[in-house]
């Protein structure tokens, strides 16, 4: 089955979705988050087929979300990192977990907490410059000419 593209689309989500809209390529971000970085570590701990592994990491190589680093001293071992655009992913992963977790229930027992405190983290808000926290009927939407855009609900 042949993936689906949105290049053709003038839409920031289509956008990334064609870097990272596909069922693996959030787990292998969020497993290198998780400080995951050898090829053999993403397979054993996410369970993913070798090829479809190899697909991924090497999409999101080339999308400049991740990097591929030889770290061998003497031959050939590769480790996979983040790059900034990779971590600038870390706000979509905690929404994402925390929308499934309100909507689905708490699948794992990963929780997330704040380093320094032990605090768990806050719930991911959209908020206005002056900091209050907004809602999707709180946020117009406008094209390039300042018009409002249509919106249902």
């Amino acid at each position: 089955m042949t993936r689906k593209r949105f290049d053709d689309l003038d839409c920031s989500i289509a956008c990334a979705l064609n870097e990272v809209g596909d069922w693996w390529s959030l787990l292998v971000i969020k497993q290198a988050m998780l400080g995951t970085r050898r090829y053999v570590d993403f397979q054993q701990s996410l369970g993913i087929a070798k090829n479809i592994l190899c697909d991924r990491l090497s999409r999101l190589v080339e999308n400049g979300v991740m990097t591929r680093v030889n770290v061998a001293e003497h031959g050939t071992r590769y480790e996979y990192r983040l790059t900034e655009k990779g971590r600038d992913l870390f706000t979509v992963i905690v929404a994402l977990r925390q929308w499934s977790e309100r909507w689905n229930g708490s699948k794992d027992t990963m929780q997330l907490v704040e380093r320094a405190s032990g605090a768990p983290v806050a719930q991911v808000e959209v908020r206005s410059a002056d900091g209050s926290a907004l809602s999707v009927r709180e946020v117009l939407f406008v094209g390039e000419n300042g018009e409002p855009l249509e919106r249902a609900g």
